[in-house]
């Protein structure tokens, strides 16, 4: 056995999994169940395990010496960088916005046979939904395609699905849309909103809710609406059984009857803080792997982990000509370090499904800051370019420090709070107008990739500085400072401060 003199950075690795309890994982200290560990891809760590405290006793006496330093206490946290993918960050998200995400539905099918996906629970799945497979070993299953019949808790039918008795693990249909009736859906804009109107589809059982995003036509003529601006990407402000109406559009809507249309609507998963009974906080394992110490065992690896770790902080940002990429911070209530021989406590770890990195110039589909308007769904922007922006969520969390615990026996979350800033060009004075005039300013940022999307929305934010920035030689610059609020003083429904909208697909089109 040769003990090694260094271990590489390139050899570590990066796992958390949710706990049971504070501090405990399930299937520990009497908790039922077993961990599931999902990895994180970290460029960069920050501050990484326990801070140990001593106090030095300094008695008066005549040698003039301090005596060695008493252990007081352990502050144990954690940071770290990663790029972002459309599935990076998903689940370590909902620790981050103390929230569940709202799933449209999501199924791992246990075979496929004739024109079926055989499931156990049928949640969300319509006659009519668009829905898309993903990891099946025949691409064919992995097609968008329309619901055309649903057993209860038993099966979803398609027209073209192809039989596979045992699918991969993970294999699965999610909910992504509907396709509506051949000329069942209009677009109304002669009320203070535009609107989708139906006579058969009912808009409530969709799943959606108010301030999400959706995404309005397909890629064929005969599922989008004939006027290209009644289509594309919209922000829903309420909801009723035939009429969908949106605060938020691409482009001014007009009146349109869709017929000989059979209109398609995508949408996605939605994160949002919630409020009351609804805030859900999570906890973690965060482990980081060290390698083996000696190579005569190089399966023994050594690692340190972050227990009862809460996210704290989440700062997303989106430089120019470069990759969207966030900081992640954690508070813990304890860290520990587990030799070769122990080794991790990480087991069949679950990856990411496979997604290209979100870069900052081709695959921003829109970042668009506006005066709230009640009767405008497509105000003018603000500016048209920006240079840079960063978003970011403060869970505002503090250790709960008590005699006779080392590190923290509890952690408190305190307001969530959501600020921001970015610089854009200057082209008007309107922009430093609504700073001056304490404007109403909503915020969105949009990100696509390989029929895939995420789009960030922020209801209601009021801007700060607002300076010019003159250098010679240089364009006019903008620098904005935002403070995110609760939108529910626009309207009612958009009681919360931040919400992403995740689409799992998205046509062509987008």
């Amino acid at each position: 056995m040769a003990q090694v003199n260094k271990i590489d950075s390139n050899i570590t690795g990066l796992a958390f999994a949710e706990e049971a309890v504070l501090g405990s994982l399930p299937g520990e200290n009497g908790n039922p169940g077993t961990p599931v560990w999902r990895s994180l891809a970290p460029n960069s760590y920050n501050d990484f395990g326990g801070e140990i405290v001593t106090v030095a006793p300094n008695p008066i006496n005549p040698s003039r010496q301090r005596r060695k330093g008493v252990t007081t206490d352990l502050n144990a946290s954690g940071g770290i960088n990663q790029n972002l993918t459309f599935s990076s960050l998903t689940d370590i998200m909902q620790g981050v916005m103390f929230a569940d995400v709202r799933e449209k539905g999501y199924e791992e099918p246990t075979g496929v046979t004739g024109a079926v996906f055989e499931v156990a629970s049928t949640t969300g799945f319509l006659v009519g939904s668009l829905i898309k497979g993903q990891d099946f070993t025949n691409a064919g299953n992995n097609a968008l395609q329309v619901v055309t019949a649903v057993v209860a808790d038993t099966s979803v039918a398609c027209a073209a699905t192809v039989v596979e008795a045992s699918p991969p693990t993970r294999a699965n249909i999610r909910v992504v849309g509907t396709e509506a009736g051949t000329a069942d859906l209009d677009v109304d804009n002669t009320g203070t909103l535009p609107a989708l109107t139906s006579t058969i589809l009912d808009f409530t059982t969709l799943g959606i809710v108010e301030g999400q995003w959706v995404f309005v036509g397909g890629d064929t003529a005969s599922d989008r609406f004939v006027t290209a601006a009644n289509n594309g990407f919209k922000r829903v402000r309420s909801i009723a059984a035939t009429r969908l109406e949106f605060d938020k559009s691409d482009a001014t809507m007009v009146t349109e009857t869709g017929t000989g249309l059979d209109i398609r609507i995508f949408f996605g998963d939605v994160l949002r803080n919630e409020s009351g009974s609804s805030i859900v906080r999570r906890s973690y394992n965060v482990e980081r792997l060290l390698g083996a110490p000696d190579d005569a065992s190089p399966a023994q690896i050594q690692s340190e982990v972050l227990v009862g770790a809460v996210p704290n902080e989440f700062t997303l940002n989106v430089p120019s000509a470069d990759l969207l990429n966030a900081d992640l911070t954690f508070v813990a209530t304890d860290n520990a370090q587990r030799d070769g021989a122990t080794g991790p406590k990480q087991t069949s770890v679950i990856a990411p499904f496979t997604a290209k990195e979100y870069n900052t110039s081709s695959d921003v589909n829109r970042i668009r800051l506006s005066a709230v308007s009640q009767v405008d769904a497509a105000p003018t922007a603000l500016f048209a370019f920006v240079t840079e922006a960063t978003i970011s969520i403060n869970n505002n969390v503090t250790p709960n420090k008590a005699v006779g615990v080392l590190g923290a026996f509890d952690v408190t979350a305190g307001t969530f709070t959501v600020s921001g800033n970015l610089t854009a060009y200057f082209s008007n004075v309107t922009a430093v107008a609504a700073v001056r005039n304490n404007t109403d300013i909503t915020l969105d940022m949009g990100f696509v990739r390989d029929n895939q999307g995420l789009i960030f929305d922020f209801p209601l934010i009021s801007l700060g500085d607002g300076r010019l920035s003159i250098e010679v030689d240089q364009p006019i610059t903008l620098p904005l400072a935002t403070d995110m609020a609760s939108g529910e003083d626009v309207a009612a429904a958009l009681n919360h401060t931040m919400l992403v909208t995740y689409f799992n697909y998205l046509p062509t089109a987008a």
